[in-house]
Formats: C-alpha cells, sequence, structure tokens
C-alpha cells in the first residue's frame, strides 16, 4: 500500500520536525537565478557554488528519477535576546542557530529516520536522497514550491506561523507524492531587513551579495578577513541574525523547547574576554558537536581577536591588550595577524 503526503507529514511531526511540505520535482523558473548571482561575484570565496552549479539547476540532476521533494524544517529559537536587543559591548554575538546541536547532525538523523520509515511503509523500493545544506539542492526554492514559507527580501524561508528561525532539510525520492500549493510571498513593502543590514549586504530585495555579509565574513573566509571590512563585524564572532531580528514576522516567534536548541553552557550569551581568555581545549569544547566546528578554534580566536578591537568594553579591551593565551591558536600566522590589528585599533 502506498504512502500518502500526510502519513509522510504525520511522521515527520513525530520525529520533531516542526513544518513538512511537498514540492514536485520540476525545474522551477526561479532556479534559474542563480547563475546570474554567481556572474555578479555574490558567491566571493563559495568556490563550490560554482562547482555545483548545474546540479543545483534541477533536483533531478541529484537524483535523476525525483518526482517529489519533501522539505522539512526545525525551529531554533530559544528564550534569549535578539541581538539588536544585547546593549553590553562586553558580550560576543554568534547567530541564533548555533548556540545548540548542530542542525546538520540534528536533521540529517531525522531525516535518515524518516526515510527509513518511508522505506518500511512504502511497501515497495524507491529511491531517495537525503539532504541538509551539504546537499547541492536549491532548498529554499524547493521550501517555498512546498509552502514551507516564502522565500523573504533577506533571501531566509519565512513561515506566517513561525517566522524564518529554522533551518531546513530535504528528502528527494522517486515516489510521486501529492504537493502543496506553493507559499505566498507576504513581504509587502517592508524594507526593514534592507535598512538595518549593517553592511548593506542585502542589495536589493531578494539579492544578498556574500561577501558583504557579516556571516560569509565570520564564516566563510578561512584567512585573512579584508581589513577594510573588520570593523563591520562589530561584536560578531559567528554568524548574524539582524535581518531576521528586525523583521516583523518573527517580532511574536513561539521558542521552542526542543533539547537539540537550547544553547550549550558555554555560549550561552558568552563574553569576549572568556572566550580570549580561554584555551584552545576549552574553546574546542564550547564547540564540540556544534555548528561552530565549521570555523574551528583558530577560526573563532581570530574572530573573537577582531571583535575585541572593535569592542567598547572596558572589559575586554584590555584582556587584549594585556595577555594573550597560552594556546597554539594565538600564534597561528592568521590569528597574530588580526590580534595585531585589534591592538592597533585599541590603540587608537
Amino acid at each position: 500500500m502506498a504512502i500518502t503526503s500526510a502519513q509522510v507529514k504525520a511522521r515527520a511531526t513525530q520525529l520533531g520536525f516542526d513544518l513538512c511540505g511537498i514540492a514536485p520535482a520540476h525545474e522551477f523558473a526561479e532556479l534559474h537565478a542563480l547563475p546570474g548571482w554567481l556572474r555578479r561575484g555574490f558567491a566571493g570565496r563559495m568556490t563550490y557554488l560554482n562547482r555545483t552549479a548545474t546540479t543545483r539547476a534541477d533536483v533531478r540532476r541529484w537524483l535523476p528519477s525525483a518526482r517529489s521533494v519533501i522539505c522539512v524544517a526545525c525551529v531554533y529559537h530559544t528564550d534569549r535576546p535578539l541581538s539588536i536587543e544585547v546593549c553590553d559591548p562586553g558580550e560576543a554575538l554568534i547567530a541564533r542557530y548555533a548556540w545548540g546541536d548542530d542542525y546538520h547532525d540534528v536533521l540529517h538523523r531525522r531525516l535518515e529516520a524518516l526515510l527509513t520509515w518511508m522505506r518500511e511503509a512504502a511497501g515497495e523500493p524507491f529511491d531517495a536522497q537525503v539532504g541538509v545544506d551539504d546537499a547541492p539542492v536549491q532548498e529554499r526554492v524547493y521550501a517555498a514550491q512546498a509552502g514551507v514559507g516564502w522565500i523573504g527580501k533577506h533571501t531566509c524561508v519565512i513561515n506566517p506561523a513561525v517566522g524564518s528561525w529554522f533551518v531546513l532539510g530535504e528528502i528527494a525520492t522517486s515516489l510521486a507524492l501529492e504537493p502543496d500549493e506553493p507559499a505566498l510571498d507576504q513581504c509587502g513593502t517592508c524594507r526593514l531587513c534592507l535598512d538595518a543590514c549593517p553592511t548593506g549586504a542585502i542589495v536589493e530585495p531578494y539579492v544578498v551579495d556574500a561577501t558583504r555579509c557579516i556571516a560569509y565574513l565570520t564564516i566563510e573566509i578561512r584567512k585573512s578577513i579584508p581589513e577594510a571590512q573588520r570593523p563591520d563585524l562589530g561584536a560578531h564572532v559567528f554568524g548574524c541574525d539582524i535581518c531576521q531580528d528586525v523583521c516583523p514576522w518573527n517580532a511574536t516567534a513561539v521558542p521552542s523547547a526542543d533539547p537539540a536548541w537550547q544553547p550549550r553552557a558555554g555560549l550561552d550569551r558568552p563574553r569576549l574576554a572568556d572566550l580570549w581568555r580561554d584555551t584552545d581545549e576549552g574553546l574546542a569544547a564550547r564547540i564540540d558537536a556544534t555548528a561552530l566546528r565549521r570555523r574551528g578554534v583558530n577560526g573563532l580566536r581570530r574572530n573573537v581577536a577582531v571583535a575585541i578591537g572593535n569592542s567598547i568594553s572596558r572589559e575586554a579591551g584590555p584582556v587584549l591588550v594585556e595577555s594573550r593565551p597560552a594556546a597554539a591558536s594565538s600564534a597561528d600566522p592568521i590569528v597574530a595577524e588580526h590580534v595585531a590589528w585589534a591592538l592597533g585599533r585599541l590603540s587608537r
């Protein structure tokens, strides 16, 4: 007996997904915006996007037999102040999604569990591929077509019931599941996200120049952050939430009670001075099994140094001037370069 879309959605809810929708595996017009975005140089050093652009043009190039795309989402919003509400210059700013468990691990486990159930319930063999944002799929386009939410002017997916504080995953499958209606764009004339972006990275509605984005600067760049852009980081040491902070659809977002997304003790509103004083082993423990692993200890140390250089905190500035942690990461040439820049900025 074939499984239905309703059964898939019910099982997805049982497994911890907050949203689930089904999109047909079609070649939607929105998928063709990627090449132009790449030609404008907006991907910066994310060269993997150029390498996989052909595959990303159609989910059927990832799974040739695909007929449906199951799109799921987990809300990671927790009961903590928004970054724009933090008035303490000594507090480090970390993107909300990175406070708890690594969403790649969480979503992959839940998606694999959903797929296992589907194979047992379907009663017939079928093809399938599981992905989070590590798969060559334009997941936001399919999520919008699946009714999970519309792509907002800040390019995050927005759901009218839960806002935009969620991460996406998908299962492409050869099963012909009943699709949902596409989501309706409800941004209207609002441009709060464009006006609030401190670097002007949202160059026009629905278009982000990643090379200006604080998330790109703190996460995607592995070596030196361009010196002219370091002041733009402010106190951000991993990612940025400002465009989502100001979104009206997040004003009444309900925090998640899911244990996976609750802030780790070492990442629950940490202070710049404490992060700088911490040993490499201590920083590694803080970021273990979180999304911050992608930047690593050296990358985090680099970003903290820049944030301290930008800080007017009476607590943060002196700790960089007076001491350097007895850690291998502080001797890394890239970290040392950013420390020197920060010390020069503080001295001025």
